[in-house]
């Protein structure tokens, strides 16, 4: 064999060749780029739907919170706004009631405290007066749930 031969069969850069370049050379076969762009595009639209949703969970979340803290915000002007004839204690429980003539009243006593002669045409809330003198509501008839702030 002479060398003109020899230089023949060797590749200059054999790791850009498309195909093995020795006997023991890995099998190289081309992939199907069709199947490849096909697998990255599924793999990326899961996971971007599993960050959209995440996402979608966190507005709820938030959406629910803005609820709650207006909510908030129209009982307390209901109650600073209501007759009392006492002067409110930080870190006590008053109940927010309708009378019959349509205004509110601020109350010591709780709905299951009065006998049979309840003096209001509706009960509205419970609420704890908190040190900054904001209104914890505890239990609001408009929504019939927990109102925490």
């Amino acid at each position: 064999m002479d060398s003109e031969d020899t230089n023949e069969k060797i590749a200059l850069n054999p790791g850009l060749l498309g195909y093995a370049h020795t006997v023991g050379g890995a099998v190289i076969r081309p992939e199907d780029m069709g199947k490849v762009k096909s697998r990255s595009l599924l793999a990326m639209r899961q996971q971007t739907d599993i960050q959209l949703a995440q996402l979608y969970q966190q507005m709820q979340l938030l959406a629910d919170q803005a609820r709650l803290i207006s909510q908030r915000v129209e009982i307390s002007e209901r109650i600073y706004a209501a007759r009392m004839n006492f002067e409110p204690l930080v870190g006590n429980i008053y109940y927010l009631y309708e009378q019959k003539d349509g205004q509110d009243a601020l109350s010591i006593i709780a709905p299951q405290e009065w006998r049979r002669s309840q003096p209001f045409r509706a009960f509205v809330a419970s609420a704890t007066l908190l040190a900054d003198h904001t209104w914890d509501v505890h239990f609001s008839q408009e929504n019939s749930t927990s109102v925490h702030g």
